[in-house]
């Protein structure tokens, strides 16, 4: 316990750890404006991953990535740096492992696909653990405060922008009636939408077909807009005997 004294807790704090932590912070706040801005391009177009994922991502990523830089500050710059152990590879372990878990939070349901900001931050929450184990405090309480802000605050972020919305659509026609699918394109065209390329799918069950797509709107504003208003359009599509709809992203 001779090593747990004043000298050593102080060393984590001292004024040339205060500066490699701001110059930690810059990296992640710089990770951070650039991840975001990649994840509104793909939340624009409609993506399931979006500002948020790509955001904590990217941020976690550079705090993985910049503390390599700074070997002499690890554990306070103290003996323990010395010691013949290579961090590096503990960490790619650790990081492995948990890219599984968040992996397992992921779920496929239809055209609908969540939890994957909820994977992106236990990566990120993996990057503050090493953040902490490698004596980068200031950086990890940064890190902290900035997901946790990304998850709660950034959805309002992604509502005040242009997006073009994305909706799922299964659309199940009357038996023996068969759709044109230039009619359906035309049709939904009128209203500022389009059909997702590659995105649809056919199956047929006892003469009755049924249509699998992915509705993109074609402007930040179409109209119809809600998804209330969508359902009672589409139910007055020619042929339409049953449907389903919901947000192709999350």
């Amino acid at each position: 316990m001779s090593s747990l004294n004043q000298t050593y807790l102080s060393s984590f704090w001292s004024l040339p750890m205060v500066e490699v932590n701001l110059l930690i912070f810059m990296n992640l706040a710089g990770a951070l404006a650039l991840g975001l801005l990649v994840g509104y391009e793909r939340s624009y177009h409609g993506r399931a991953a979006g500002m948020r994922t790509y955001g904590i991502v990217c941020m976690a990523s550079a705090a993985l990535t910049v503390f390599a830089g700074y070997p002499g500050f690890w554990w306070g710059g103290s003996m323990h740096s010395a010691v013949p152990v290579d961090p590096s590879r503990v960490i790619q372990g650790i990081v492995t492992g948990v890219g599984f878990l968040g992996a397992g939070v992921i779920m496929k349901e239809g055209l609908n696909i969540s939890g994957l900001t909820t994977a992106a931050s236990i990566w990120a929450s993996c990057a503050i653990g090493v953040l902490v184990g490698i004596g980068f405090f200031a950086a990890a309480i940064l890190l902290s405060l900035l997901s946790a802000s990304l998850m709660m605050w950034g959805p309002k972020l992604e509502s005040r922008l242009p997006s073009r919305r994305a909706m799922g659509v299964v659309l199940g026609f009357a038996p023996g009636f068969e759709p044109s699918e230039a009619v359906l394109k035309d049709t939904i065209k009128k209203w500022g939408y389009m059909v997702a390329e590659g995105s649809l799918s056919i199956s047929t069950q006892s003469h009755m077909v049924s249509w699998n797509f992915v509705m993109v709107a074609l402007k930040s504003r179409p109209e119809p807009n809600s998804l209330f208003e969508l359902s009672r359009q589409l139910r007055h599509v020619q042929g339409v005997d049953s449907l389903q709809i919901s947000h192709a992203r999350n």
